[in-house]
């Protein structure tokens, strides 16, 4: 069986869901249709494969979790919205008037969001947006499991000074992350044990997104507990206000930029 094509699975699979969503597509298939629902495909290097349909992506907000709507309380000032996805969090934010920016390396989820109505987007890394944009934001929300994109211990400092050289004083962080370790199902605690042999964390996931012909490059998505965000918090420019464990194994953390000098 040969590989599947490398190219930006996750912006084919928003350009579909969005045209489910609005009978709108920009190719349709045999028949004139779509498939329904869209489903994104997750591969694990360990040879897992999930799958989940992508229009919670596109959600308005009635359908949110609980958690979505108690990290918007907290926002303040201008916003980053990192992995802004389909575009779901940053509408609700214009709508209620906040400046809001989104962030995405993905061409196709940018280009959703601007059908969508976003005004503002920046296709990109964090570390890239770092380099040109300078203090700029007073929150960053990582919502949808979005801590994920820290992608690890090695990758943590890098990633949370970028987000500090964009960042205003005061400014603070809410992400939305998981306990990997609550769970006894032996293909994931496996796959933990596995990991930590490797030197890594537990819930490092090394992964791929699929969908059709199409598959993104490999990457590293990190999903840790509130003790191992608190390590890679440690000795950063950042330190954990507030950790809101209301849904867990859900939970919103958020960090606050500690004082300068």
């Amino acid at each position: 069986m040969r590989e599947p094509l490398s190219g930006d699975a996750f912006g084919e699979l928003i350009r579909d869901a969005l045209a489910v969503a609005t009978g709108v597509g920009p190719r349709p298939l045999a028949g004139g249709r779509l498939p329904r629902p869209v489903i994104e495909i997750i591969e694990r290097d360990d040879g897992l494969i999930n799958g989940a349909p992508a229009a919670p992506y596109l959600e308005e907000p009635a359908a949110w979790p609980d958690h979505d709507h108690r990290a918007l309380s907290r926002v303040r000032g201008r916003v980053l919205d990192i992995g802004v996805g389909g575009g779901r969090i940053a509408l609700e934010l214009q709508r209620r008037g906040i400046e809001v920016t989104g962030l995405d390396i993905s061409a196709g989820a940018i280009e959703v969001c601007r059908r969508r109505g976003v005004r503002d987007l920046v296709l990109g890394t964090v570390d890239e947006h770092a380099a040109t944009a300078g203090p700029t934001y007073d929150t960053f929300l990582m919502l949808g499991n979005n801590l994920g994109l820290i992608g690890g211990a090695d990758r943590a400092p890098a990633f949370l000074a970028a987000l500090a050289a964009l960042a205003r004083p005061g400014a603070r962080l809410i992400a939305h992350g998981t306990n990997p370790y609550n769970t006894t199902d032996p293909v994931h605690t496996a796959y933990h044990r596995w990991n930590r042999e490797r030197g890594r964390l537990g819930g490092q996931l090394r992964i791929r997104v699929r969908y059709r012909e199409l598959a993104t490059e490999w990457f590293d998505y990190l999903v840790c507990s509130v003790d191992e965000l608190s390590s890679l918090v440690s000795g950063t420019q950042w330190r954990i206000a507030d950790i809101d464990n209301a849904d867990a194994p859900y939970y919103l953390a958020t960090l606050e930029l500690a004082a300068s000098g």
